[in-house]
Parts: C-alpha cells; structure tokens; sequence
C-alpha cells in the first residue's frame, strides 16, 4: 500500500501556503521527513493528510481517500500527533492508552486492547509512566504518552507533527528509532514534520523540503539536501559533510543577510 499525493494546495484565507503538491508514490515502509522554515506548511500538510484542514487536491493510501474526509472516519488506518501536548488531565497514562485503543480498534476484545497498549509501552520503554496521572507527567512525558497513543492502534499511516521537540536526546534517539522500527517492520508509512535536519538525516529513508518560495524538493534522504536548497529553504550558508562513522551532517555557517 502507498501514499499517493497529487495537486494538493493549501491556503490561509488570501495566503496561499503550498500550491500543486505532487510527489511520487510513497512506498510501505517508508519514513518521510517533512523539512522546511517555520511558516511554510508543514503542519498544515500533516492537517490536510489528517483531514483536519480543509485543501484541493488528494492525498490517498492505497484505494482510500484521505483528504477531505473526517478524521473519524481515517481512525483505523491514519494516526495524527499534533505539535500540542495531550492534556494534562487525571487519568492514569494506561487509562488514557487504553481509550485510545478502544477508539481506534473496536473490534478488539478486552484482553487483546490490554494487550496492545502493554506492547506499546514496552516498545517505546515508557513502563514506568503507565500507573502515573497525566496531569503529573513532565512535558517530555506527555509528548511520549501522546506518540503512544497514535502508535498503539497500530495505524497504517502516522502524521507526526514535530514529535520530539520536547525531548531530550535520548528520548529523541529512542522515540524515533522506534518509528523507524515500526516502519521497517510493520511496513507502516510515517510522515514526520521536524527540524532537526540531522535526525531526519539519520532516520528518514525520504525527505520532503518545503521552501518559503513555494517551490519543494523529495526524494531519497541522501539526495534532497544539499548548500543550495538550504540556502533556497532556510536562508543560510550550510555544508553537508560526513562524520567519522560515515553519516552526512548538516554544518550551518551563517545566515544570510537580507538586502537593505
């Protein structure tokens, strides 16, 4: 099964934000880093996929149309994380997991959800978050909590909005080799809306740049970044050099200035 995207355009009112989106058929399996400066859609993109934000153009996975259809409807197959942190409400974190569960599998019964939400905590290593209240929980906390939450139903296609901005690095490391994993194994598609150019580096298998200018580059990670378009995208002077293990690195130098 792939994710197809095609004309797809987005706009706040009289902004336009992507126009004519059109990417290769995104295999099972893949990991796509969704890159591009602050402003220039990669929410919105996540949105639209989501059924969240109203767009032209369609996004499908497999047969299915996504685009334009609520997100009740995509529960089975499609789990977005939004940049928001879940609530910091009263319910135990396995409680929370557990209704998310039944949300997205029905058809399950009650050992089988039981089950799926200890799989999930096991994976991710979060074990020890499972008997504590969410409104108890750090911000780091809750942000692996919510990743469980979309993880557990064990959807077809995850939309993550920056889903490690407020982790440290182990859990950085940790939260996203467990989404590569799932990928590789499950045959799952991801789409991930980052910052960081190094992780994405490090883990997609394709990345998506967004420039400001409306134009976009994708393509195999090794491909897509290079000193031009990261002058293109993010106004600066960068180089791509590899590290002692063999792993390219995004080096920035400096800003550009911008004409007086």
């Amino acid at each position: 099964m792939s994710l197809l995207i095609e004309g797809l355009c987005l706009s706040y009112g009289a902004r336009s934000i992507l126009q004519e989106l059109t990417l290769p058929a995104v295999d099972a399996g893949s990991l796509v880093g969704v890159l591009g400066p602050n402003g220039v859609g990669k929410s919105s993109l996540l949105r639209a996929i989501a059924g969240l934000q109203a767009c032209q153009g369609t996004a499908r996975l497999g047969d299915a149309t996504l685009s334009g259809v609520p997100p009740w409807r995509q529960r089975a197959q499609v789990a977005y994380l939004p940049q928001q942190l879940p609530q910091a409400v009263s319910l135990l974190a396995y409680e929370s997991l557990l209704a998310a569960a039944r949300a997205r599998c029905p058809q399950l019964v009650s050992h089988e959800l039981t089950a799926r939400v200890e799989a999930i905590l096991q994976r991710l290593g979060i074990e020890h978050l499972a008997l504590q209240r969410m409104d108890r929980l750090s911000g780091g906390q809750r942000q692996l909590l919510g990743l469980a939450q979309a993880l557990v139903g064990e959807p077809q296609l995850l939309l993550l909005d920056e889903p490690t901005s407020a982790l440290d690095l182990h859990w950085q490391l940790r939260v996203l080799d467990c989404v590569a994993e799932r990928c590789r194994t499950d045959r799952a598609i991801a789409l991930v809306a980052c910052h960081d150019l190094n992780l994405a580096l490090r883990f997609c298998s394709h990345l998506l740049l967004l420039a400001p200018d409306g134009a976009y580059r994708f393509g195999a990670s090794a491909e897509v970044l290079d000193a031009a378009w990261l002058r293109r995208a993010y106004a600066i002077e960068a180089r791509i050099e590899l590290c002692s293990l063999g792993q390219p690195l995004v080096l920035a130098d400096s800003p550009l200035l911008k004409e007086t």
